[in-house]
């Protein structure tokens, strides 16, 4: 392993002096490292997988690609919002917990499986996949979107892109769209980006949970 360590600093254009400050280790320790005197600390090899994209196969083995597929990150920032420098955003699965409602009724129990960390963003409280093609091609089946749980569906931002669960015949509906006001009384235009999906109108009643969507990730191929 110690050798693919200055192949992977070799790669990223670093000094030994930028990697070792990266690792939050000093030059010499990462010296060490790189000539096989010493070994890599757990926690060094997350700092290279999480925050520096390093495909943890390859780093073990030597196998496949060095890095991981380039993540392409869509913000959608607002003039009151205050960026975090850093935070480790949970990703959940709606199949694992059963829906978006009784995710966000017991967030604190759920386990997520995996953290997104993600710096220079608003504070997000989650994020899942993306299914279907609503939103296409703003966003495609299997992108993820990061999220800011909302407690009253007046507090909504019109215009803006949102997660929703919606209660359809009883079964829990979620979806991304665009939310506008409708000249109904007691209903929410419901606008996807696909022109081939209609516009939808909805009862706020029938909202069962909504999010504000803060920003999607999109993972590419590193040709």
């Amino acid at each position: 392993m110690n050798e693919r360590i200055k192949m992977i600093r070799k790669a990223l254009n670093m000094t030994q002096e930028q990697l070792a400050q990266r690792l939050g280790i000093g030059k010499a320790a990462l010296s060490m490292i790189e000539t096989g005197k010493t070994g890599l600390s757990s926690r060094n090899r997350n700092i290279l997988i999480q925050e520096l994209n390093v495909n943890p196969e390859w780093l073990e083995s030597g196998k496949g690609e060095m890095f991981n597929a380039e993540p392409d990150l869509t913000a959608y920032m607002r003039r009151t919002d205050s960026s975090l420098p850093l935070q480790s955003v949970p990703l959940y699965s709606i199949e694992g917990t059963a829906g978006l409602v009784p995710l966000f009724t017991d967030r604190v129990q759920t386990k997520p499986v995996n953290y997104i960390h993600i710096p220079n963003l608003p504070k997000c409280d989650g994020a899942i996949y993306v299914v279907g093609d609503s939103m296409y091609p703003l966003l495609k089946s299997g992108d993820i979107v990061l999220y800011k749980q909302l407690h009253d569906i007046n507090d909504v931002f019109w215009g803006d892109m949102y997660l929703l669960s919606i209660d359809i015949d009883g079964e829990e509906y979620i979806t991304v769209k665009y939310i506008q006001k409708s000249e109904r009384e007691g209903y929410v235009k419901l606008v996807s980006q696909n022109p081939h999906h209609a516009d939808k109108e909805v009862r706020i009643e029938r909202i069962r949970a909504i999010a504000l969507v803060k920003a999607s990730i999109r993972m590419n191929s590193i040709r």
